[in-house]
């Protein structure tokens, strides 16, 4: 994708904007304001206030008469008139009326207003620009204010601005039983305090993105009905060393302040990391005086008044041991992604706020999306809304529901993508072979749908498969019913048109990725028993591993992995060479209707079986 370029102008930009202002203004604006008012009047109106002894001061210049005469007031005005060659007797009239006779007549203006132009409205101008210039930066800055570094930013939600209660959060039931005994304490701390319980004093919530930490938090707040201040780790973190320990004394301040009271601290691994043993200090100076100073804070404090500090992270693997002893963050309770019943709880949730169809199936749009966080099901009832507007019904349907999820899971449809009539046939039989594979093996989940029409994440066509029940477990020969089934696409490519493509690039890497997990972390090859060679490094954020074996170790891994791979491309071939003709038939179908369902796929397969019978 193209990127935007910045439009945003540097800092020395303005810089030179204001200087040349500020010497326009010097230059063409301030010397007319500094010069008194002169009025122009006539030769004859001159002579009538020399006669009345009105003019005090006269003066030749630039071929004028220049002149200061009294008019009435505390100040003297300036007048100027034109020369009269035939007036020989002018100065004798001005030596009797004693008016002085000067180089030049002075027009400034009167040393107040002196004063004022040319000093005060300068440095209001400068003050002016240099509080504007301050903001800009501190907007490119992200916010930082040098006059507000030691304040923490926290947002304060009282009990009516959350309106967030457990009501509001499905499909987390361990979580939200966990989470109920300190609302209990909130509501009733003496009962607790007679036996001589003490509350924990942190709890931390650990789960993939997505799965309602946040909102947890801000649930457990409007349950107890107390004050929560909710504040993001980066939020912490300032260019100036030592600002983000004040933060942290500041939020506690203002949390024992308003105690009893929830402080919610999210994305915590930003301050929370593993200190640093190898001795070099330099820039993680400042996250770790942030992380020291809320060790000492929560120690500290006295659980017993009423302050409960939650926070939320992804990838708990790399929070530093002191932060998660007892005394500080006492409880971890995991917040994972939901399973069947809570998706369909989720689902349930949403749907309550969208106008839905009254033959809506939500388990089935459940079973659909195993692995689905709760933001992505949120994300799926929006994007049924959205198409429904598009489609011009007035409630949502159950085939918006499907295709709602097909576009959170593969993206939207490029309808228009030019493809060639060659390559849409080897992408029909790509496609009818994975589905194929997958319907003649046994325990293998059943195909609900197979289309052909590009999607903008980048596939040519999926095959999806959806399980009947929730599955916590994989066996090996799960294991390898799905290789075969990954393998089948570029099998069916193999033996139709005797050539192989890039379009199994996907179903490879999945592959891989299976058959190497089978290896190094399920125990499932003979060679290797049970033995793990791979350790996950980040669980919730992609499960990045890590080989942990020797050299040659990992060499005879990837020739196992090679094995398993060729074994299930074997079965897939087999599977395949055995069915050609209904292969050939349900290709044919598919390129002609280019999505078709697993009820139709299912009908012409099983029409052989009815035919041998």
């Amino acid at each position: 994708m193209r990127e935007q370029p910045d439009q945003r102008k540097p800092i020395l930009y303005y810089c030179g904007i204001v200087i040349i202002l500020m010497l326009l203004l010097n230059i063409f604006v301030f010397p007319s304001l500094l010069q008194a008012q002169v009025t122009e009047v006539t030769y004859d109106q001159f002579l009538s206030l020399v006669e009345e002894g009105k003019v005090t001061e006269v003066a030749y210049q630039d071929n004028q008469i220049q002149f200061i005469a009294a008019d009435g007031s505390s100040r003297p005005a300036f007048y100027k008139t034109g020369v009269w060659p035939w007036d020989d007797g002018l100065t004798d009239k001005l030596l009797a009326k004693n008016v002085t006779f000067a180089a030049a007549i002075p027009t400034q203006a009167s040393p107040l207003m002196s004063l004022l132009i040319s000093f005060v409205l300068p440095m209001l101008f400068f003050v002016f620009v240099g509080r504007w210039l301050m903001n800009t930066m501190t907007k490119r800055m992200g916010g930082t204010n040098a006059l507000t570094l030691g304040k923490s930013n926290a947002k304060i939600y009282i009990e009516s601005q959350t309106g967030k209660t457990f009501a509001d959060v499905a499909g987390q039931d361990e979580a939200k039983e966990a989470l109920t005994e300190i609302v209990d304490f909130l509501h009733d701390p003496g009962k607790y305090a007679d036996i001589g319980a003490k509350l924990p004093k942190g709890a931390l919530l650990v789960g993939p993105p997505g799965t309602g930490k946040t909102l947890l938090a801000k649930a457990v707040a409007g349950e107890a009905k107390v004050p929560f201040f909710s504040i993001s780790g980066s939020e912490f973190v300032e260019m100036f060393v030592g600002m983000g320990a004040a933060k942290v004394r500041d939020l506690f301040k203002q949390a024992e302040e308003k105690a009893p009271c929830i402080v919610f601290i999210d994305e915590i691994d930003t301050i929370g990391k593993k200190r640093d043993n190898g001795g070099i200090s330099g820039g993680n100076d400042e996250r770790e005086q942030t992380l020291n100073q809320l060790l000492a804070e929560m120690d500290g404090f006295d659980g017993k008044k009423g302050v409960v500090i939650l926070a939320a992270t992804n990838r708990p693997d790399i929070l530093d041991p002191a932060l998660l002893r007892p005394g500080r963050f006492d409880r971890r309770i995991p917040v994972e992604l939901p399973d069947l019943q809570g998706r369909l709880a989720i689902l349930k949730v949403h749907a309550k706020n969208v106008k839905m169809d009254s033959g809506i199936d939500l388990s089935a749009i459940a079973r659909a999306t195993s692995g689905a966080s709760g933001a992505e099901l949120a994300n799926i009832i929006n994007e049924a809304a959205l198409r429904a507007v598009r489609m011009g019904h007035h409630t949502i349907h159950q085939s918006d529901l499907e295709e709602s999820v097909e576009t959170v899971i593969a993206g939207y449809q490029r309808k228009g993508a030019v493809i060639s009539d060659k390559e849409k046939k080897i992408i029909a039989y790509h496609e009818i072979g994975h589905a194929l594979v997958a319907a003649k093996q046994k325990h293998s989940a059943p195909v609900t749908k197979i289309t052909i029409i590009p999607r903008t994440s980048g596939a040519l066509g999926y095959t999806m498969q959806v399980e009947e029940d929730e599955r916590v477990l994989l066996s090996r020969e799960d294991a390898m019913n799905q290789l075969a089934t990954l393998t089948g696409g570029r099998t069916a490519e193999e033996l139709v048109f005797h050539s192989i493509t890039s379009g199994a690039s996907n179903d490879i890497e999945k592959a891989t990725r299976l058959a190497r997990a089978m290896v190094t972390r399920y125990g499932m090859s003979d060679q290797f028993d049970m033995v793990a060679l791979e350790t996950v490094t980040n669980q919730y954020l992609g499960g990045d591993t890590s080989l942990a074996c020797s050299a040659d170790t990992a060499t005879k891994i990837d020739a196992e992995v090679n094995a398993i791979v060729k074994q299930a491309h074997d079965t897939a071939r087999d599977i395949l060479s055995a069915n050609m003709d209904k292969l050939h038939e349900l290709a044919a179908y598919l390129l002609e209707k280019e999505t078709i369902t697993g009820e139709e796929f299912m009908k012409i397969l099983d029409e052989k079986a009815e035919e041998n019978k």
